[in-house]
């Protein structure tokens, strides 16, 4: 019998016969006895946040583009006009920075908690506990209403807890509050 041939019974051919198995056909990390966790189900948030944040953005550093060049201009000397370019490069910055910052954020409904998870450069995930949690809000100001927009915020007995998901449809916050809502009523009362 020759090493490596299919006959094999030895560990060097159970090893080759595992790299050719699939992703499917692999033991699960967990092992047999434990079951392996599953990654959550990630919903990020809707692009008309970031439509509204970048409009926002775009009418307060327009106006102050617009006074830095012509206030400047027409008081000193036109080359003091070149002071415009400060807010016109914030404003580049600011674009990028808002797309990353909205793609950073993203919440998933886990069987007995709710991670929300944002940041670019330090990410932050905050992990709710249904059965912790006191009040769901649903809030949308002028601005946010008028993109169709709207906010969940949790409340915990522990201020530091409390977490926000901003920029959602009305239809899903509510959708989102209603079900934190009988997920912790559900919770709290095996307390």
């Amino acid at each position: 019998m020759e090493t490596g041939s299919p006959d094999d019974t030895g560990t060097a051919g159970a090893t080759r016969a595992a790299d050719r198995a699939g992703p499917a056909d692999r033991p699960s990390p967990a092992g047999p006895a434990g079951p392996a966790r599953e990654e959550p189900v990630w919903t990020g948030l809707p692009p008309g946040l970031l439509r509204m944040r970048r409009l926002l953005l775009v009418v307060w550093l327009g106006l102050l583009t617009l006074a830095a060049g012509v206030l400047p201009a027409l008081f000193l000397a036109p080359l003091w006009a070149a002071l415009a370019l400060l807010p016109l490069a914030l404003l580049a910055w600011g674009w990028v920075m808002l797309g990353r910052n909205w793609r950073s954020w993203r919440y998933a409904e886990r069987a007995d908690d709710l991670l929300i998870s944002r940041g670019v450069l330090w990410r932050e995930e905050t992990v709710v506990p249904y059965g912790r949690m006191q009040l769901v809000e649903v809030t949308s100001g002028p601005v946010e209403r008028h993109f169709g927009l709207a906010s969940v915020q949790l409340h915990t007995a522990a201020a530091a807890t409390d977490a926000t998901i901003p920029g959602l449809d009305p239809a899903e916050a509510e959708r989102l509050r209603d079900r934190l809502t009988e997920l912790g009523e559900a919770r709290s009362a095996g307390l």
